[in-house]
């Protein structure tokens, strides 16, 4: 009886995380990136008008990388270790901005591990509304 309320339990567990994943990266990017964007993730947000290059969709990814979605260079996109030119970019730096945003209670090192959760939960959401 036992191993079966634990199993059951175990069960449940495994689908309730990605679920309350997919919600957060979800959440990070109607916060962080639909201005631009767009909620449909389409590069139609209500500030992509205002950029001065052409505001990219996010749902074609992997069909641009031969049907595997790139999550490593969409992490170094979000988090700011790729895509810098010479003169800045266009994309603000999310990782330093959720990093600055734990610093006060949860202290350098935390702050970096709540920012990198951030990053990889809005990565995943958009690999998962890849077309």
């Amino acid at each position: 009886m036992k191993s079966t309320i634990i199993s059951i339990a175990a069960a449940v567990f495994a689908f309730a995380v990605p679920a309350a994943a997919q919600d957060a990266g979800e959440g990070e990017y109607l916060s962080a990136c639909a201005s631009c964007h767009g909620v449909s993730a389409m590069g139609d947000g209500p500030m992509a008008e205002f950029m001065s290059v052409k505001t990219p969709g996010l749902t074609g990814l992997s069909a641009a990388n031969d049907g595997d979605f790139p999550m490593l260079d969409v992490i170094h996109m979000i988090d700011g270790r790729s895509g810098i030119g010479g003169h800045g970019r266009e994309m603000p730096i999310w990782g330093a901005r959720f990093k600055a945003d734990n610093i006060e209670y949860a202290g350098v090192y935390g702050a970096e591990v709540i920012a990198r959760g951030r990053v990889l939960a809005l990565a995943e959401y958009i690999e998962s509304i890849q077309k």
